[in-house]
């Protein structure tokens, strides 16, 4: 047993005696709905127990962030700020159990979740650094007024988060809502919910009040659903399945719920003949390969000039034979297990689907043998066309689909020719093309010679089926804040006398 895996087993060990359950009111509270089991990726087996949260749990960690909501508005932003800051601090000396942690119950590989906990503590640091400026508005003076612009925090909030990298797209969302002064309930993935429940500890231990950062576990269909159309909620910040947005959606309407989506994608890596074509290898092996292939910014379209696509998808198909696949606590592994037999078998399915229609399996495409896991072989379907299911469906895992295309606009048509808009790579040494296919990409994020770097005041969301809303910087409180108008008359303007006779 490798030193990391030890480190994650001695951190869970203490949830496993019991099925996992909740944390609400600033303390731990044993679960008592329906219990299911947390498998781990890499082998298969049980790590644990979870219980589904009952209506009545569901009910006490509302009521708490409800109760708690005043005080903390009304806390000043710099000892908020403190707060937040502490918790980055926490986070940092926890850094290597987190990521321990994820590589247990999310089956990611320790070479990339090694710095996940520390971007978390970025997250943290960022938003905290903004909550003392986080109600500030706008000046906006008219000839006869002065209006100014405030903002404050909604209420109490429902943050529900995915399980490929539970931890950090956790402090993602609920480290700005913190920081505009609203309370949360958060619902982790069932699949992964470990390293989230040490994020809610480390929040006590930082010195939130009780009642400000409450987590429920437990399914979708149920706690999730209770939460979604729970009155008390006002808001719902949701990262996961654009199918599972829209059944959130229709649980808030009645309620008139604000909510902010980060879905699914079916990003496109356009690659031009004038390209860096180690750069553009490199990019696109990392952002469909790393992560698993589970990430919702992932570049699973590769889009390539025609003249240079033969040339390129054989160096891709060499590159995706030499990927390591195995143990994700091996430093050296940079693909492992999918996460539960459910999505691994969705994700196996489409092997079939790309033979039956006419796509090349270049390389992978098959269960990896001889292991206990989830662990699928990365794939590549070449000679695949864009009006194909492997072309336009969200696979989710490490599977690279390879488009031919003749010219800039038939590169453009294809690759806004999905249901989603999440993200698109663009790869060209033609500054007037990046500008033009930039602006014409239906995406809410372009990167142009680059796989996804990430900068934090940026506004982070898509369009179409990949979400509402944006992350980041200012965009974040937007979500989080309402926005109140003061007008104050100059003594100036003239008001019309009605009922003068």
């Amino acid at each position: 047993m490798t030193d990391k895996r030890a480190l994650a087993i001695a951190t869970i060990d203490r949830f496993t005696a019991a099925p996992l359950g909740h944390f609400i009111s600033g303390k731990p509270v044993a679960g008592e709905g329906t219990v299911f089991d947390i498998l781990e990726p890499g082998t298969g087996g049980v790590l644990g127990q979870c219980a589904d949260a009952t209506e009545a749990q569901l009910e006490a960690a509302v009521a708490a962030a409800r109760d708690a909501f005043p005080g903390w508005a009304a806390t000043p932003a710099e000892e908020r700020r403190r707060i937040l800051n502490r918790m980055a601090d926490l986070i940092v000396a926890r850094a290597d159990e987190i990521a321990a942690v994820e590589c247990l119950d999310a089956g990611q590989c320790w070479r990339f979740m090694s710095k996940a906990a520390l971007r978390g503590a970025d997250n943290f640091r960022f938003f905290a650094d903004r909550a003392p400026a986080a109600a500030d508005g706008q000046a906006l003076p008219a000839p006869d007024h002065l209006n100014y612009t405030t903002r404050k925090p909604i209420g109490p909030v429902a943050v529900i988060t995915p399980w490929n990298t539970p931890f950090m797209l956790s402090t993602w969302k609920i480290a700005p809502a913190l920081a505009a002064g609203c309370t949360v309930v958060h619902k982790p993935a069932e699949w992964s919910p470990y390293s989230a429940r040490l994020l809610v500890e480390i929040g006590a231990e930082a010195g939130l009040p009780a009642g400000v950062f409450n987590a429920v576990n437990g399914l979708g269909e149920t706690t999730g659903r209770r939460l979604t159309e729970h009155p008390d909620i006002k808001a719902i910040a949701f990262v996961g399945e654009s199918s599972t947005g829209s059944a959130i959606m229709r649980q808030g309407a009645q309620t008139l719920k604000r909510v902010h989506f980060e879905l699914g994608g079916k990003n496109p890596c356009i690659v031009f003949n004038d390209a860096d074509l180690d750069g553009a290898v490199d990019a696109a092996m990392f952002m469909i390969y790393s992560l698993n292939g589970q990430r919702c910014t992932s570049s699973s379209r590769l889009l390539v000039q025609r003249d240079i696509y033969d040339t390129f998808v054989t160096r891709m198909a060499e590159r995706v034979k030499s990927l390591k696949v195995g143990d994700p606590f091996d430093p050296d592994t940079e693909v492992g297990p999918l996460i539960h037999p459910r999505h691994f078998a969705k994700v196996a399915s489409y092997a079939g689907i790309a033979a039956e229609e006419g796509a090349t399996i270049a390389a992978g495409g098959a269960p990896v043998e001889g292991t206990q896991g989830f662990f699928f072989q990365p794939t590549l379907f070449t000679n695949a066309e864009q009006t194909m299911r492997i072309a336009r469906e969200e696979i989710f895992g490490p599977v690279l689909t390879a488009i031919p295309f003749d010219d800039e606009a038939d590169a453009i048509a294809k690759a806004n020719d999905v249901d989603y808009g999440l993200a698109g790579y663009l790869w060209t040494n033609d500054l007037s093309r990046a500008l033009r296919v930039s602006d014409a990409l239906d995406v809410g994020m372009v990167w142009v010679n680059s796989e996804n770097v990430r900068h934090l005041p940026t506004p982070f969301g898509g369009v179409k089926a990949s979400g509402i809303g944006r992350d980041g910087g200012d965009w974040s409180f937007d979500f989080y804040m309402e926005t109140k108008n003061v007008a104050l008359a100059r003594g100036t303007h003239k008001t019309q006398r009605l009922g003068i006779k």
